[in-house]
């Protein structure tokens, strides 16, 4: 029988998706799971993007251009310099979802062998991007006492080598919920001019800011204009991540042309995705105030149902959709899945991503679980409950 790829067998599985087997076991058993694990919200995508795709009338299906329609980049630009980060259609590379401009990114800026850091906990993936393009994650440990606040300069300064190439961060951050401030990446800013790195800014979540605090981009940076490599998706932003429309943004023009290569290898970003993402670019501002709204509501929701029950810490994040907490529980592997498996509370259950897969570090994150508030209050309600239930009950209970 032929044996399977070494990169194959290091590939990682994803965290968020691997219990999955278990939650459909759950449901033919007739159990209700509240599917806290991923984040996917239930928030209704924007009318004009739903519309755009009913209005389409093309005659032939047709290959796009592989860095995508120059009208949708065009328009895309005109949103990016509102934000103020003073780019043109030109640096805009569309991609197959926000994934597809990371590992372009990786591929073309970094060797074989070459060496990326990367605070933890981090959204899974990125470990299989890295392990994908034959790179290596450096993570350099953040903690949940301060929030999963940006680790001192100086621990980054004891991670470089001469191997190192980049630093990426997700702000604000997938899986804490963590926003960076402008002193923060101020710090990432000099470091990275000090060492002449790449630095990667996954800003997926860039809409969904709370308490007033402000987004700061590395764009916003003046100096740091050919170091800096900008991640986006339309999969948060306008709830529509089946559309798998991204795109990668930097004013580095042979680092442009390098990732179009990878494009061009590729063919085209999809063309009716780019239809309705171009439409979307047209959302009006209200969209984003009620949304920002129910979710800072959410938040509030689940952050203080989380620390109300006895044994369990939950940092309040200042963005996007998730959160991390400290549960008191042997093993999140094993609880998440004996939760799915063996627990129910009035026949419902939770469905959450053991924090372990977000670290690269072994043993990290074992009393550790993510949680993505995407569902309504009500819901989230049910789902603590269910999960105070569980934790008075469960075998590898840590604290009496």
């Amino acid at each position: 029988m032929p044996k399977i790829s070494k990169k194959g067998i290091d590939m990682p599985a994803s965290p968020i998706r691997k219990l999955t087997p278990f939650a459909d076991e759950a449901k033919k058993e007739g159990k209700k799971i509240y599917h806290l694990n991923i984040g996917q919200p239930d928030i209704e995508t924007p009318a004009g993007m739903l519309q755009a795709l009913k209005n389409i009338n093309f005659k032939v299906w047709a290959y796009t251009p592989s860095e995508g329609i120059a009208s949708y980049r065009t328009k895309l630009a005109q949103y990016y310099n509102k934000l103020h980060y003073n780019i043109t259609a030109n640096d805009i590379l569309v991609t197959n979802g926000g994934s597809e401009a990371i590992i372009f990114a990786m591929q073309a800026c970094l060797n074989p062998g070459e060496e990326i850091i990367i605070p933890e906990p981090f959204y899974a993936n990125y470990n299989g991007f890295a392990c994908s393009s034959d790179i290596v994650v450096k993570p350099i440990m953040s903690y949940i006492e301060n929030g999963f606040g940006l680790p001192p300069i100086a621990e980054f300064e004891k991670l470089i080598t001469e191997k190192t190439k980049a630093i990426a961060i997700c702000n604000p951050n997938n899986p804490t919920g963590y926003l960076y401030s402008r002193e923060e990446l101020e710090h990432l800013k000099e470091l990275c001019l000090k060492h002449d790195l790449y630095l990667f800014s996954d800003e997926a979540y860039r809409e969904f800011c709370y308490d007033g605090r402000e987004f700061i981009s590395p764009m916003h940076l003046e100096g740091l204009e050919e170091h800096v490599v900008i991640f986006d998706t339309v999969s948060k932003r306008y709830s529509a991540c089946g559309a798998r429309i991204g795109c990668l943004i930097t004013k580095n023009t042979a680092l442009y042309q390098t990732a179009l290569k990878f494009a061009q290898a590729r063919l085209s970003p999809s063309l009716e995705g780019q239809i309705a993402a171009e439409a979307a670019v047209d959302t009006p501002d209200s969209y984003f105030q009620a949304v920002s709204k129910e979710y800072t509501a959410r938040r509030d929701t689940l952050v203080q149902g989380l620390n109300a029950i006895p044994g369990v810490f939950c940092p309040n994040p200042g963005g996007a959709f998730y959160v991390v907490a400290q549960l008191p529980i042997d093993d999140a592997d094993k609880f998440c899945q004996w939760m799915l498996e063996s627990f129910s509370h009035h026949n419902e259950t939770v469905m959450m991503a053991p924090a372990t897969g977000f670290y690269s570090t072994d043993g990290a994150g074992k009393n550790e679980v993510r949680l993505a508030y995407v569902l309504k209050q009500e819901d989230l309600k049910r789902a603590l409950e269910c999960l105070r239930e569980a934790l008075a009950v469960y075998p590898g209970r840590t604290i009496s």
